[in-house]
C-alpha cells in the first residue's frame, strides 16, 4: 500500500519510486531542495519558451513526448504535469514577442541556481548519470508539495 509519502516498505518499489529515491540521494540539503523548488519550474517554463520560439510545434512535440514519459510512471504525475504544462504554455504565449529573451534569461539564471544548489549539496546533478533525471526533477519537486498536502502518487 502507498502512503502520502510514497510506497510502503513491504511493496516492491514502482519504477517512479525508484527514480525518485535515486534522485533524492543528491538532493538532501534543504538549501538545494529550496533552490530546486524555484529553479526547476523556471527551467520548465523557459524550456517551453525556447522551444516555442523555434516553432510552436517543436514545443508541442516536446510536451507530447514528455507526457508519454510521465504516463508510463504515474497517472497522478501525468495529470499534474499536463495541467502545469498547460499553464506554462499559457505563460509562454503571454510573453508574446519577448518569449526568446525572457526564456533565455530565465534558463541561464535558473541553471546557475541549480549548480549553486549542487555545490552546496556537495553532489553532482543526477542527470550527469542519466538524462531521464531531467524529467524526474519536476516530479521530485511535486513530491515535496504532495507530501505537504497529503496527495498520493
Amino acid at each position: 500500500m502507498q502512503t502520502a509519502t510514497g510506497p510502503s516498505d513491504t511493496a516492491a518499489p514502482r519504477r517512479v519510486d525508484a527514480l525518485l529515491a535515486h534522485y533524492a540521494e543528491s538532493h538532501r540539503d534543504p538549501r538545494n531542495e529550496a533552490i530546486h523548488c524555484v529553479a526547476i519550474p523556471l527551467i520548465m517554463l523557459s524550456l517551453l519558451g525556447l522551444l516555442r520560439a523555434l516553432h510552436p510545434w517543436v514545443a508541442y512535440a516536446f510536451v507530447g513526448a514528455s507526457l508519454v514519459y510521465y504516463a508510463r510512471l504515474s497517472v497522478v504525475f501525468l495529470v499534474t504535469m499536463a495541467v502545469l504544462t498547460a499553464v506554462g504554455l499559457l505563460l509562454v504565449h503571454a510573453m508574446g514577442s519577448q518569449v526568446l529573451p525572457i526564456s533565455a534569461a530565465l534558463f541561464v539564471v535558473a541553471w546557475i541556481a541549480q549548480f549553486v544548489g549542487h555545490k552546496l549539496e556537495g553532489r553532482k546533478p543526477s542527470f550527469f548519470e542519466d538524462l531521464q533525471y531531467l524529467w524526474v526533477g519536476p516530479l521530485f519537486v511535486l513530491t515535496l508539495l504532495f507530501r505537504k498536502v497529503g496527495i498520493r502518487w
